[in-house]
């Protein structure tokens, strides 16, 4: 299992992404609509990395323009923690500061009408954020373990 799963954590619902195995490219799930409560998002959630064969997981934090957090960012920290308890999957929180403005521009210059474009920002902001994470791991140097 080498994939990575990201989240574009919503109230209703989530947008889903997944990496190829050499977590290279990311492409578009379904979105996954939200439980009862949250620990039953959780596991659903748990559920569709199981299906995907995906070794950790990157959940979107919400920041407002400033860096700092917002309503959405605790809602998530929240869900992370309920997650983190229910899972052995390594979570990372990435920073998703403007991927849901990019998928709906990405969308309205790709002709999407504005019905269609509510159905698919989630997925493809998870797309967005996937892909982010994806590049800035491959920039980074690899660790020196000669000590």
């Amino acid at each position: 299992m080498t994939r990575i799963l990201a989240v574009d954590y919503g109230l209703k619902r989530l947008g889903l992404a997944l990496s190829d195995e050499r977590r290279i490219l990311a492409t578009a799930l379904e979105t996954l609509l939200v439980g009862k409560n949250t620990e039953e998002t959780a596991r659903l959630l748990i559920e569709k990395a199981r299906q995907c064969q995906a070794c950790e997981i990157v959940i979107g934090l919400p920041l407002h323009l400033s860096g700092r957090t917002s309503f959405l960012a605790d809602e998530v920290k929240h869900f992370v923690s309920i997650l983190s308890n229910l899972t052995s999957l390594p979570i990372h929180l990435w920073d998703e500061r403007l991927t849901s403005a990019e998928a709906e521009r990405t969308l309205k210059l790709g002709g999407v009408n504005r019905k269609k474009r509510s159905g698919l920002v989630d997925s493809l902001s998870a797309v967005i954020l996937l892909q982010s994470y994806l590049d800035a791991k491959s920039l980074r140097p690899p660790a020196d373990n000669s000590n």
